[in-house]
């Protein structure tokens, strides 16, 4: 197995941390992806539903999709009302034309574009939403930025220590969208410092690590966290949504 398929398969070793400590988008985040008419939506590599719920609160109907029964199990025990099916971004079990809104949330570089966005055009309506997001710390700030360790050079083109930073859609030529925007939105999260290097551990690179690195990175995190806790142990840590968005063009007729 390629050590990007390795770590793009280990999450559902932590599926139940993952859901409990990593962030969900912010509200302003969604107001700008979901555009308001939307009524059927798909979330795709929905993991174990952050984003699949947060959508449910504004759309009628909501596919979550996602190729880890692990991550399913934990996403349909805690996403009641969602329909929950195995797939991924390449292959979308729903029929042609059927969706309004496809919704990618810090998965985007697990995903072959190649294959992904004609799929993704497939199964969208005419004028119907592409929005990716990344939801992470804002490493902006110099001290979020040195919770990371450096990392090896990415050994292959999923490696996500190389893709997922880049926070950007490459759209090949003739794909059929539109209105390509961008934007990004700053929120916070309070959490102690336990919770802040358990949520660090849920990250594939950390997962797939061998348990002495993955000691000494997160020895390392601890370090740069306990100056910072206030008198309740708390720290406030600054998070950043990357968002990328797009529209299905009409398709013509024939």
């Amino acid at each position: 197995m390629a050590a990007g398929e390795a770590r793009a398969s280990s999450f559902g070793e932590v599926a139940g941390d993952y859901d409990r400590l990593r962030p969900g988008p912010p509200q302003q985040a969604l107001d700008w992806l979901v555009p308001p008419e939307c009524r059927t939506a798909i979330d795709i590599a929905a993991g174990t539903g952050l984003f699949t719920r947060a959508l449910q609160r504004r759309v009628k109907d909501v596919i979550a999709v996602e190729p880890d029964d692990r991550m399913r199990e934990v996403l349909a025990a805690r996403s009641p009302g969602v329909r929950a099916v195995e797939g991924r971004g390449e292959v979308i079990p729903v029929p042609d034309a059927s969706a309004d809104g496809v919704f990618v949330s810090s998965a985007w570089h697990w995903l072959d574009p190649g294959q992904a966005i004609p799929e993704i055009a497939r199964v969208l309506a005419d004028g119907g939403r592409l929005g990716v997001i990344w939801t992470g710390r804002d490493r902006q700030a110099d001290w979020v930025a040195r919770l990371d360790l450096p990392r090896k050079p990415p050994q292959d083109a999923h490696d996500d220590a190389g893709q997922r930073r880049r926070h950007e859609v490459t759209l090949p030529p003739g794909a059929p969208f539109e209105n390509v925007a961008t934007a990004s939105f700053t929120f916070a999260r309070c959490m102690t410092v336990d919770q802040i290097v358990n949520w660090l551990a849920t990250y594939s690179g950390l997962i797939t690590a061998s348990g002495q690195e993955r000691a000494a990175a997160l020895a390392h995190a601890r370090e740069e966290l306990l100056p910072r806790a206030d008198s309740d142990g708390l720290i406030e840590i600054p998070m950043r949504s990357h968002c990328w968005r797009a529209d299905r063009t009409h398709r013509t007729s024939r």
